[in-house]
């Protein structure tokens, strides 16, 4: 009989071609190695982060204000990205480094001033100033911090600090952080403007999270399946914070008690007065505010709706971009915070004329999943993507990305005023 030319001849393997077909995975016994590892994205590290840490701390950093449209907005803005790459442009090795305000940084983003930190998980700032100064990028203090800025310092003695201000009802304090964070050699000051009051974050409210945290019957069982952060803060040193010599309260009761409703231009100039570095607004979000503070003399300004906390249904920093870069680009440093999860978010806004971004709940979900090693893994994470994502646009660098590689497809469309 013919042999069938299409039908495989078989044969049982042997023990050596059976391993040298297959190969083992060395096991890893560093648990949380082996979790921040299976975490691929940050999203993949935000799932970690909630099942590790207590609802009410985990939701303080997750939630935004009221229904949180503002948050959710400005997330769906960078998904409704669309990229145009270049074929046949080789990029082969991608440089991600740049300059932002007078000095260096190896990508072009920098941690977000965050609150209550050590709150997440008790390794706190000192974690994400290690962590940003390890990777070469800025690293920026809250004056809600829960970490001096003279121990931020020591953690990131040489990499780029920033510190961001709060002007508060008692001036003298916010004097003396300007004075401190300058002594310290922070280069660079978020004097921050759409704080005026605390926003209504309902998550805090619904979960009565406090400072210091209030022990409920709902916050203990929360507590069972979650030892290790309870055994982590009830072990560590007391919440130290930058600013605040009282703690007692919600967060909402802290802000309004601490907040000036009444800050004004006058402030920023008697600020700008007393800080010798680079000075920056944060919370810009329209246009005309950004040619003001263009005009006059600013270092810089972050688009930002404080990542959806303050005002719900505030406008997204992501859409404002274009227009502020076309109105003001070639005045000041225009940074962008709000809703960026992954380095094409990146991408994408230094291409619509950003010059850098913030990354704030990225950072705080690396910290709960995995303290100092779980900053590094989000940093890593970002970092990938940032490369990946510039190799298939077919650009090399930061310079050569520009608004013909992104598109913004319409979903929400203002109606015309009548």
């Amino acid at each position: 009989m013919a042999r069938d030319p299409q039908k495989q001849s078989r044969q049982v393997p042997s023990p050596k071609q059976i391993f040298e077909l297959l190969t083992f995975k060395k096991p890893n016994f560093d648990a949380t190695d082996r979790r921040l590892q299976a975490a691929l994205t940050i999203a993949d590290l935000r799932l970690i982060a909630k099942r590790r840490t207590p609802k009410a701390a985990f939701d303080y950093t997750d939630g935004a204000a009221e229904q949180e449209l503002s948050l959710a907005r400005a997330r769906q803005a960078f998904e409704d990205v669309e990229f145009s790459p270049s074929i046949l442009r080789p990029a082969a090795d991608v440089d991600t480094s740049s300059t932002i305000l007078g000095g260096p940084s190896s990508m072009p983003f920098a941690i977000a001033p965050t609150g209550f930190t050590r709150l997440m998980q008790t390794q706190g700032e000192l974690a994400g100033a290690s962590a940003a100064g390890a990777a070469g990028i800025p690293f920026t203090l809250s004056t809600l911090g829960t970490t001096s800025i003279e121990n931020v310092k020591a953690a990131n003695p040489d990499g780029r600090n920033w510190f961001q201000l709060y002007v508060m009802r008692d001036r003298d304090i916010s004097y003396g952080l300007v004075e401190r964070a300058a002594a310290a050699g922070f280069d660079t000051l978020q004097f921050t403007v759409d704080t005026p009051v605390a926003g209504a974050r309902l998550r805090d409210k619904r979960n009565g999270f406090s400072i210091p945290p209030a022990l409920t019957a709902g916050t203990i069982l929360n507590a069972i399946p979650r030892p290790w952060w309870w055994w982590d803060f009830l072990t560590t040193p007391k919440l130290e914070f930058a600013s605040l010599s009282t703690t007692g309260g919600t967060v909402g009761e802290l802000l309004n008690a601490a907040m000036d409703p009444t800050i004004s231009y006058d402030d920023l100039d008697v600020i700008r007065g007393m800080w010798p570095g680079k000075i920056v607004i944060k919370g810009v979000q329209n246009v005309e505010d950004s040619r003001t503070l263009a005009d006059l003399g600013v270092d810089g300004i972050i688009l930002s709706n404080h990542g959806g906390r303050q005002l719900d249904r505030a406008p997204i920093p992501f859409h404002l971009l274009p227009d502020v870069v076309r109105e003001v680009g070639k005045d000041v440093e225009i940074g962008v915070d709000t809703g960026i999860m992954s380095g094409a978010d990146i991408v994408a806004s230094v291409a619509l004329g950003a010059k850098f971004t913030m990354i704030g709940r990225a950072y705080l979900y690396g910290l709960m999943a995995g303290g100092r090693r779980g900053v590094d893994r989000t940093i890593e994470i970002l970092g990938t993507e940032l490369v990946r994502t510039m190799k298939l646009l077919g650009v090399s660098s930061l310079a050569e990305l520009g608004p013909q590689h992104v598109t913004q497809l319409e979903r929400l469309t203002p109606r015309a005023r009548s």
